[in-house]
């Protein structure tokens, strides 16, 4: 939950990959023979009851270390999280820098811990051929609390999204009850005071805003961006391709999006919204009101020109504005307000868009060498009752009431006056995730909007309302692809990816005049961009076929 621009790369990708496959109530399944199975289990666990291991359990776990809460082995969360289940945790530690990396070289051993977590959607995919992680969907009985959310919240089309072309999925996803929208601009609102501006509801509205900062200060780039290393113009062509209906960026993800008008997928790259975002843009850089440099900068190079007073505008999410951006630009400029804005309006209206059009969070994969331990009943309603409960998502989160936390009489969290977390206690010793543990990205996400916004700043509240009331888009029908059509698809889509890469940038920053675009959709098609879209169509409109 924590890493918040991975979360948007890979969650995006989850939402349009081609990997969706067919719905239907799982819990209909022939049940296996698990009786050889419970060692550990308890008797009468459902949804809402806490759960407890008969006997003492252990399970190894792979574990994500955090350079920012490097892990601790006298945390508060091991020894009380023990004394909740009776489960202790053996965690095999990869530092967050090579953890996608080592994940794959365990599991193609054969070495993974039972437990997989922090697995973005479309990231089991490699592993499903092989058999080496578990089908499941096979066994969400043992699950109530996630088939609870699933059905209170109406998320059976977002889980489609995940199924495989067996009809099953294998990934365990975070569960959101609402979108949550994070990621848009962040704004000198002190410059717009001084300029006599109000803050800008649509891109149009922004391109006013910029040309007077332009105007005011001539020597500027008033809008220089972040997040452009790994992946060129990542949040900025993503937020505003959300508005046009054609995601860049983070929002790319495998190329295709739905239609909803023309009932059919096309190709993102070849759309004519795509085209009439990357004309915005190109206009923006035209009249030097965007940093050309937006697209590639480091992180730190577009901080420091937003700190030094070179730009005004720039990328955010939450906790960047509060933990990278107020801190060093407060120091230099104390009369400096930077705000983060509610994503500016586009052609589609006020709409909503979490991270991949989904409500659906990283999660957790299971090794399928687990199906034959004695515990695996237990290890299963640990991991439903840890990451989808009420009190265990409250528990990761928040800790021990009395120690990190106190509650008020409506319910309300507070964090202990000595402990700090995303600058609520800022003058606190103690922190929740490097002291004791909590709120880490490998076991606290996903659930209730209530808790989600129990640690956000009223400030963070009012824009999460402003987003909320908007209208979402519709999550995208299942297209599963079978294994020969997914080998298939893998060869064409790095050069398509590539080559709309390459011709975005060429065309913002005026490299390649736009009466080429009709050339350019040649390329792609030269490509094979009809092959492609061709077959996800094909594998949309046999699965409506198939299951109507």
């Amino acid at each position: 939950m924590y890493e918040m621009n991975r979360r948007q790369a890979m969650v995006a990708m989850g939402a349009f990959a081609v990997l969706a496959g067919c719905g239907g109530d799982d819990s209909k399944k022939p049940a296996d023979d698990l009786s050889a199975n419970r060692e550990g289990a308890m008797p009468g666990y459902g949804a809402g009851v806490q759960f407890k291991a008969a006997v003492p359990v252990s399970f190894s776990v792979l574990y994500n270390n955090h350079p920012f809460y490097p892990i601790k082995n006298d945390w508060l969360f091991w020894s009380e999280l023990t004394k909740r289940t009776n489960v202790t945790f053996q965690p095999s530690v990869v530092p967050l820098s090579d953890y996608e990396n080592k994940r794959s070289l365990m599991i193609g051993a054969g070495d993974a811990p039972l437990i997989i977590p922090k697995t973005y959607p479309a990231q089991e995919t490699p592993f499903v051929a092989s058999g080496a992680i578990l089908p499941v969907s096979d066994h969400l009985d043992l699950m109530p609390n996630f088939k609870e959310k699933v059905a209170k919240w109406n998320l059976q089309a977002d889980l489609d999204t995940l199924r495989q072309s067996d009809g099953r999925f294998y990934v365990l996803p975070g569960l959101h009850q609402d979108h949550w929208v994070d990621y848009s601009l962040a704004v000198r609102v002190d410059v717009l005071d001084k300029l006599g501006l109000q803050i800008p509801r649509t891109w149009e509205d922004l391109r006013t805003v910029l040309r007077a900062m332009k105007e005011e200060y001539p020597d500027s780039y008033p809008f220089s961006d972040r997040w452009g290393t790994l992946t060129p113009g990542a949040n900025l062509l993503n937020i505003i391709g959300i508005s046009y209906g054609a995601p860049g960026g983070w929002g790319y993800g495998e190329g295709v999006v739905w239609d909803p008008g023309a009932q059919r997928f096309a190709f993102t790259g070849a759309m004519e919204p795509y085209r009439q975002m990357l004309e915005y843009l190109h206009t923006l850089v035209q009249e030097k009101l965007l940093d050309p440099e937006s697209f590639t900068q480091t992180d730190d190079l577009a901080i420091q020109k937003l700190v030094s007073g070179k730009s005004f505008v720039i990328g955010s999410n939450a906790q960047t504005l509060v933990n990278e951006y107020r801190p060093p630009l407060e120091k230099a400029n104390p009369d400096a307000r930077l705000v983060k804005i509610p994503l500016p309006v586009g052609p589609l209206g006020p709409v909503k868009y979490g991270a991949g059009n989904t409500r659906l969070e990283n999660g957790v994969m299971i090794s399928r060498k687990a199906r034959d331990s004695e515990n695996f009943v237990a290890m299963m309603q640990f991991v439903d009752w840890l990451w989808y409960s009420d009190a265990g998502q409250a528990f990761a989160k928040w800790g021990v009431e009395g120690t990190t936390h106190t509650k008020d009489a409506s319910g309300k969290y507070k964090l202990a006056s000595d402990v700090d977390f995303v600058g609520l206690n800022p003058e606190a010793p103690k922190h929740l995730q490097k002291d004791f543990g909590f709120a880490n990205g490998v076991f606290a996400y996903g659930g209730t909007t209530e808790l989600l916004q129990s640690t956000f700043s009223e400030e963070e509240v009012a824009f999460q309302k402003e987003m909320n009331s908007r209208k979402p888009l519709p999550v995208p029908p299942p297209h599963p692809l079978t294994d020969e059509e997914r080998e298939q698809v893998t060869l064409w889509q790095t050069p398509l990816k590539d080559h709309v890469t390459q011709n975005t940038l060429k065309f913002i920053l005026g490299k390649r005049d736009f009466g080429e675009w009709g050339t350019y959709v040649k390329e792609l098609e030269a490509n094979n961009m009809l092959s492609y879209v061709n077959l996800v169509n094909g594998a949309y409109e046999r699965f409506k076929q198939k299951h109507g």
